[in-house]
């Protein structure tokens, strides 16, 4: 039965899974080269059309770039700001699992300033979470979430480590998550950072800072987050308003 059903996957199809589970496992890692269409012809016994129709399909997923006259390559994972997802679904995207590593879990009373953005009294008790996230056993984000520990209490007990933080908060605190308010820029890693993400020092990194709000618009999650520029790029879509 399954010799029977894997014959009825589509040639290419079983070309594109397999090279989706050897990046999901980081056995080719962002801007690595791919083997060439007729490589992979070669390798899986199928026509030049079948080997480029998986490579297509691969790139049409994020998961491949295609160099004119160079050759394919495998993507940094892509970071889409117009879609509200944790880091766990962006990455469950493209076929890539996110594992986390629990720096910092605590309820803190000191952080006026996160309060104030989280519309909070000065003097809250704030959960603050850092997390440096993996994907095929390497680092790619060090992330800092800030949340009420009036609003979730016994989070500090929830499966941080194992399970998305959207996904908790809405199925453990019923939470309608609605929209973000992002700020994105450039910096250069300082040397904690650049020591946890495996780089440099002073290396480029893209710091994105995100206000979290509920669908009835009220704040919930403060994050700041630096990513490995060489692991990650930006997808944007622009909408021009109808006059």
């Amino acid at each position: 039965m399954a010799q029977k059903d894997r014959n009825s996957v589509p040639a290419y199809q079983q070309i594109h899974d397999s090279l989706q589970r050897r990046i999901g496992a980081g056995k080719l890692m962002p801007g690595e080269a791919v083997d060439s269409e007729r490589e992979l012809a070669k390798i899986h016994r199928v026509s030049l059309m079948t080997a480029r129709h998986a490579l297509a399909s691969l790139e049409r997923c994020g998961l491949v770039e295609r160099r004119r006259g160079v050759g394919t390559f495998v993507s940094a994972p892509r970071i889409q700001i117009n879609k509200l997802m944790s880091t766990t679904e962006q990455l469950a995207g493209q076929g890539l699992t996110a594992r986390s590593k629990v720096l910092l879990a605590r309820i803190v009373y000191d952080e006026q300033e996160i309060a104030a953005k989280l519309a909070l009294p000065l003097d809250s008790g704030i959960i603050k979470l850092v997390r440096l996230r993996h994907s095929a056993d390497k680092p790619f984000s060090l992330e800092t979430c800030y949340l009420s520990a009036t609003d979730f209490p016994k989070l500090l007990s929830a499966p941080l480590s194992r399970e998305s933080l959207f996904k908790i908060l809405e199925q453990k605190y019923s939470v309608s998550l609605g929209h973000a308010d992002e700020e994105v820029d450039a910096m250069a890693a300082d040397a904690k950072t650049a020591e946890l993400l495996g780089i440099p020092r002073r290396s480029p990194v893209l710091r994105i800072r995100q206000v979290i709000y509920s669908t009835q618009k009220r704040p919930l999650m403060y994050v700041s987050g630096f990513y490995r520029s060489d692991r990650h790029r930006l997808v944007i879509r622009r909408f021009r308003e109808n006059a």
